[in-house]
């Protein structure tokens, strides 16, 4: 992914995550507040869906959080807990999507926001992995974002330049 993508992709991802981890959240909340007081929604797979679907869509807010502090001061640092945060999200929307699967394979009785919640975790899985593949293109080279050695002149400029160490002591007085 090394077109030059870095933040001219991420920020649109990221954005378009968030709103579907939202409305997924939404969902699976009610849905599940629906399953415990025994309104009969789903089927037999549902009470594993239903929680696995709730903090997948969670972390995957607290992953896209976490991009957008790393987006803001685009740093190696910043790149490895967003990178963490986004891979531990999409390994859970991948399990909710499994499940959402079995749902849909098992049939019976289930409610359209059910339905709706097994699209979008299903739509959610193949978009939080082009989100984390666009976090990772920073990585790749230096006129991308961070680099793994901040040394002067590479990447993020994180580190001494040439003839600047900071405030001299004389000049402190």
């Amino acid at each position: 992914m090394a077109f030059g993508v870095g933040r001219a992709l991420t920020t649109p991802l990221a954005v378009i995550n968030f709103i579907l981890y939202l409305i997924a959240a939404c969902l699976a909340g009610w849905a599940l507040n629906k399953y415990i007081d025994g309104s009969g929604v789903g089927n037999a797979a549902t009470q594993w869906f239903l929680p696995i679907a709730l903090i997948a869509s969670v972390v995957g807010l607290a992953s896209i959080l976490a991009g957008t502090h790393h987006l803001r001061v685009y740093r190696t640092d910043s790149l490895s807990a967003a990178h963490a945060a986004a891979l531990i999200a999409w390994l859970l929307t991948l399990l909710a999507m499994g499940l959402a699967a079995k749902e849909i394979h098992i049939g019976g009785a289930r409610g359209g926001r059910l339905k709706t919640l097994e699209a979008l975790l299903i739509i959610l899985s193949f978009l939080q992995l082009l989100y984390l593949l666009s976090l990772h293109s920073g990585l790749l080279g230096s006129n991308y974002g961070p680099t793994y050695n901040n040394a002067p002149g590479t990447g993020t400029g994180v580190g001494p330049k040439a003839g600047n160490y900071g405030t001299p002591a004389a000049a402190a007085v």
